[in-house]
């Protein structure tokens, strides 16, 4: 037996990089997904890779707009019935500027699409988890809610103000079987990293994309990038049983990086 089987899931952000990793864990593990992403094609093109026949489904939406993510939650409910874990993944750097140089829509972008999307998805599942008594909520936070590194603002602020929202919504909802819980990667290579990684190491003052890999790498203990696949399986444990009395909790996978 899986360690999820007979759940029902729903990924924002699930085609690819850390959330593509949990939709093919929670699969794995019994689960049904429905993976999010914003274009049709290559959602369809990431049903077919993973093979999970009626398992898995997909739902294309913008995240960074209300009803989108919504929407992702309603239609889980239609397809499979019920919803048991709901993982807001979807965020990232969107923009590489120090604060003196943000515009008033390049700050609500980073809003929207890092905290508003994780505010929206959490309200509309627990409308659905709390009549039933149960449920997860995981969040992909980052070490970047508990640091800060100039040149990336935005995401900074908005990690640190999704770990609050985290922390406060486990503590309303704990005695209902409801977890709310993040888990905070630190650096991994993934393709997101790799296509904002240039513009983010200037931003950051580190020069090229090589320096910005060598800057935090050798901030942790392991000294190497961390891997979608071990975050992936922080996250089946935190869907699964075994992490019932575990909310509000912020679980770094980052190598040693924090220094608390």
């Amino acid at each position: 037996m899986g360690k999820l089987d007979g759940k029902v899931a729903c990924i924002t952000g699930g085609t690819r990089s850390i959330g593509r990793g949990m939709a093919e864990a929670f699969i794995a593990e019994g689960a049904k997904v429905v993976v999010n992403g914003r274009d049709e094609a290559k959602g369809q093109a990431c049903l077919d890779e993973m093979g999970a026949g009626d398992n898995a489904a997909f739902f294309a939406g913008d995240v960074s707009q209300q009803g989108a993510v919504e929407g992702l939650i309603d239609f889980t409910i239609e397809k499979y019935g019920h919803l048991d874990i709901c993982c807001l993944n979807s965020g990232g750097v969107l923009m590489t500027a120090p604060v003196f140089q943000m515009t008033d829509e390049e700050w609500e972008l980073e809003i929207n699409w890092n905290l508003n999307h994780v505010f929206w998805g959490m309200r509309r599942a627990l409308q659905h988890m709390i009549p039933r008594e149960s449920g997860r909520i995981i969040v992909t936070s980052s070490v970047e809610g508990k640091l800060g590194k100039p040149g990336i603002p935005g995401y900074s602020a908005t990690k640190h103000a999704v770990n609050g929202l985290v922390k406060s919504a486990a503590h309303e909802v704990g005695t209902l079987g409801i977890t709310v819980n993040a888990i905070l990667p630190g650096l991994i290579e993934t393709d997101i990293v790799l296509a904002t990684g240039p513009d983010s190491a200037v931003a950051m003052g580190l020069g090229s994309y090589e320096n910005l890999i060598n800057a935090f790498t050798s901030e942790s203990a392991i000294k190497r990038p961390n891997k979608v696949e071990e975050v992936a399986a922080v996250a089946v444990l935190m869907a699964s049983d075994a992490a019932k009395n575990m909310t509000g909790c912020l679980f770094p996978v980052d190598g040693g990086t924090m220094p608390y």
